[in-house]
């Protein structure tokens, strides 16, 4: 998880190809808990859910979430309620998965410290 915590997300604009299944896999050994799914188009993302006391924790953890998202440039589909929140990653330019989402978990993980 290191290398990726020392990573900045870089821009993605399209025109590359998404990462591979097994450079997913690779990639997935770096990050703990993070699930990697297929949605209903066959777009690989990660996913994580989490768990709190109270809805003020999981407020609190998404807007940190959203704190690290806007500092790296790269915006996960955030859900969340009383107790809960699921965070959800890909990279829409290239529909799949890209190192950034990587990053962007590692990121996640390190700095709201659940």
């Amino acid at each position: 998880m290191t290398d990726l915590l020392n990573k900045k997300c870089v821009p993605c604009e399209g025109g590359v190809p998404s990462l591979d299944l097994s450079e997913i896999h690779k990639y997935q050994k770096k990050i703990d808990g993070w699930s990697v799914s297929k949605n209903e188009k066959n777009i690989y993302f990660l996913e994580k859910k989490y768990e709190f006391k109270n809805f003020i924790e999981s407020q609190n953890f998404v807007n940190k979430v959203g704190e690290i998202s806007e500092e790296e440039g790269h915006h996960p589909d955030i859900y969340f309620g009383w107790g809960y929140a699921k965070i959800i990653i890909t990279t829409h330019a290239i529909e799949g998965l890209s190192e950034n989402d990587f990053i962007l978990a590692a990121k996640i993980d390190k700095k709201t410290s659940v």
